[in-house]
């Protein structure tokens, strides 16, 4: 936890002044301090926060990883956790207590719920992507509407990809961060294994109702 005080950036006349080192304060002070900044960055991002972003209001020599380390510990017993998401960290209240959300206040998002079919798509979609409708046809053997994928663009779980080299140039589909943040992936590279995928996706759908 030793804090660098050089390379600082020279404060023009007339700016405001952050303090991120807080020289003035006792290491253990110091260190609080800034445990308090990023638990109020993240309760204040509806979305996942960067580290890049959190760096900004610790000093310079303090490891971000650590603080997070200890923020996670403090909150261990506590109905919410602090969550690695989509190349970044949030809040987030644990599913154990979805329920008991949405007895009181009615806060689930509905608008999440998927059908068989649209949970089907967004499967194919996360695996083969960048793919057009025509290739989303091979694997269906069947047309997909464009009223489910207008569905899953509303929820924010697709996107338009590249142009497809197929004749006409069509658009494909591609997944968002949204749906890496709704299925609490890293990236696509923590896709499950195909042959679980399809086994994962009614608990994929239950958590992401919540």
């Amino acid at each position: 936890m030793t804090v660098s005080t050089k390379n600082r950036k020279p404060v023009e006349e007339g700016e405001a002044v952050f303090d991120r080192e807080l020289d003035e304060l006792p290491q253990e002070l110091r260190w609080r301090e800034w445990m308090g900044r990023i638990e109020a960055v993240l309760f204040a991002s509806a979305t996942p926060v960067s580290r890049d972003d959190l760096a900004r209001v610790v000093g310079q020599g303090a490891s971000v990883e650590m603080l997070i380390d200890d923020i996670q510990s403090e909150v261990v017993g506590r109905p919410y956790e602090l969550a690695q998401v989509s190349g970044g960290w949030m809040f987030r209240t644990k599913t154990q207590f979805a329920d008991a959300i949405k007895a009181a206040a009615d806060l689930g998002d509905q608008s999440l719920a998927f059908t068989e079919m649209e949970m089907g798509v967004l499967c194919a979609i996360a695996y083969h992507q960048p793919i057009d409708r025509a290739g989303l046809k091979d694997i269906f053997g069947k047309d997909v509407s464009r009223d489910l994928l207008a569905r899953l663009r509303y929820k924010d779980m697709i996107a338009s990809g590249p142009r497809s080299p197929r004749p006409g140039a069509p658009h494909t589909f591609v997944t968002t961060e949204t749906f890496l943040k709704t299925f609490d992936l890293q990236s696509l590279r923590d896709l499950p294994e195909l042959d679980l995928a399809v086994g994962n996706a009614d608990e994929k759908t239950r958590t992401a109702q919540v």
